[in-house]
């Protein structure tokens, strides 16, 4: 097994650097985020540090890398108050890596790629038609991490969108049937086609529960 300490990693080829630790966390969600701006110039942007924080009130949030250049998603949020969260699922792969691409203010990706935009409800910002799962969420707060100068962005779920037949009798969402992509490192993608679902967990007879 390779072995890397902190002066190995500090020591590496930046790009080595980005891939090796990007793809160290794990598989990580694949999501866009829409946005739109106030003179309405409507922005989506591949994201994989999409994470579930509670679900009473449900909340979601994502990291932004340091904010000393353009971030035209967090512009708008800040700006407007709400984004959208859309499933990437297999038949968009390219077209959503594609939007990591830095285009002008003025350029909407939805207009360089072949991924649509639709409204809900009067709801301000674009949702990407066709995926499985959809979210419209409401900015709350913002945290900054001092240690590398990037920025958790938290919102609220207002509505969730989901394909009926994904949709389980607990509620529990079915991923792997919508065929809803993860991401590994920054470029790689897989689409998992099965699933395990274990009962909740209790303590085997004979031993003590353990302090939380």
């Amino acid at each position: 097994m390779r072995q890397f300490n902190s002066r190995d990693i500090d020591e590496l080829h930046h790009l080595y650097r980005i891939n090796l630790i990007n793809s160290c966390s794990g598989y990580k969600s694949a999501n866009l985020i829409g946005t739109k701006s106030k003179d309405g110039f409507s922005n989506v942007a591949v994201f994989s540090s999409v994470t579930h924080l509670g679900s009473n009130p449900g909340l979601l949030g994502f990291f932004l890398r340091p904010t000393t250049v353009m971030r035209h998603t967090y512009d708008n949020i800040k700006a407007t108050g709400c984004f959208t969260i859309n499933h990437i699922h297999k038949d968009i792969l390219e077209d959503a890596h594609h939007t990591s691409a830095k285009y002008a203010r003025e350029v909407s990706e939805f207009d360089v790629t072949s991924l649509n935009k639709i409204y809900r409800d009067d709801f301000y910002a674009p949702f990407v038609d066709g995926c499985p799962i959809q979210l419209s969420m409401e900015f709350v707060e913002e945290h900054s991490i001092p240690a590398n100068n990037t920025v958790l962005v938290i919102g609220k779920i207002s509505q969730l969108f989901v394909k009926e037949d994904l949709l389980h009798k607990d509620g529990f969402i079915d991923l792997s049937k919508a065929k809803v992509a993860t991401i590994n490192g920054l470029d790689a993608y897989a689409v998992p086609d099965s699933h395990l679902r274990l009962e909740y967990q209790r303590p085997k007879p004979g031993f003590a529960r353990r302090e939380e």
